[in-house]
This record gives C-alpha cells, structure tokens and sequence, in this order.
C-alpha cells in the first residue's frame, strides 16, 4: 500500500475504506499511504470514528493521523471527538485536533481553531500539517 497509486486509483470506496481501516489497525505508517487525502470520504470517517471509540474503549491510543480523514466530515455529531483530542490529548493529539479543525468549515471547529491560537499560526505558517506530524509521531515512537 504504500507508494503505490494503484489502490488509490482502482479500489472502490468499500475496499479503499478496508484498505485504509487495516492500515491503522496493523500500525502502518499510513502518512505513506498514496492518495490517502484525495480519497478521503464520509463513510470512512465514520468507520475510522467508530475505531477509535473501539480503541478508546478498551483504554488504546489512537494514531493522531487518523483525525486526517475525519477533518472534512466534522459536524455536530463527531465534533465531541475533536474537542476531546484537543482538551484530554497529547500535544500530538492536539495538534491533529486543531489540524482536523482547519480542514472544516463547521463553525464551532472554527472557534477551537481560534482558541489554538499558536498551532493555527503553525498551521498558517505552514510549520504544522499532516505531514509534519506523521514525522513528529514517527520519531516520538522509536524514541
């Protein structure tokens, strides 16, 4: 799966969705993953949003780059989720949190998004994205 258009270009959405849900359930660097943010969609976020309920349930971690594919779909009935991130999270979690919020145009997002006042000007300043944060959790973990 990784570097490798062919998934991206070929797999419809169910399969690209499994595809992507056992990437983060195997612990695969999924930053690597081609296409993962143009292939982005509702029922993935959903799915991904029920793992990590799955995952905090029985008191796992969850990978910070998951709230990658959740930031164009946060509304009202997911936003509990980024607001927790942000509020109980590590600083990688706060980051993803505030990262997810930019994505979106719901407003109450938007007004976390203020209140993180110096990671949205990291954001605007193009020193904190995805990208940046995979490599932070890369490194964090092999330390």
């Amino acid at each position: 799966m990784y570097q490798n258009p062919y998934p991206a270009k070929y797999l419809d959405e169910p399969a690209w969705n499994q595809m992507v849900l056992k990437a983060f359930f195997t612990e695969k660097n999924v930053d690597r993953i081609t296409g993962l943010d143009e292939r982005a969609n509702k029922n993935l976020a959903n799915i991904l949003i029920d793992y990590a309920h799955e995952r905090w349930a029985a008191h796992r971690s969850v990978d910070p780059q998951l709230w990658r594919l959740v930031g164009k779909f946060v509304d009202e009935k997911n936003f509990s989720d980024i607001q927790k991130l942000y509020n109980e999270g590590t600083l990688p979690e706060k980051k993803a949190a505030v990262l997810a919020c930019f994505d979106t145009d719901y407003s109450p997002a938007k007004t976390l998004l203020d209140k993180a006042s110096g990671l949205h000007n990291a954001i605007l300043q193009k020193t904190l994205t995805w990208k940046s944060l995979a490599k932070e959790i890369k490194n964090f973990s092999s330390n």
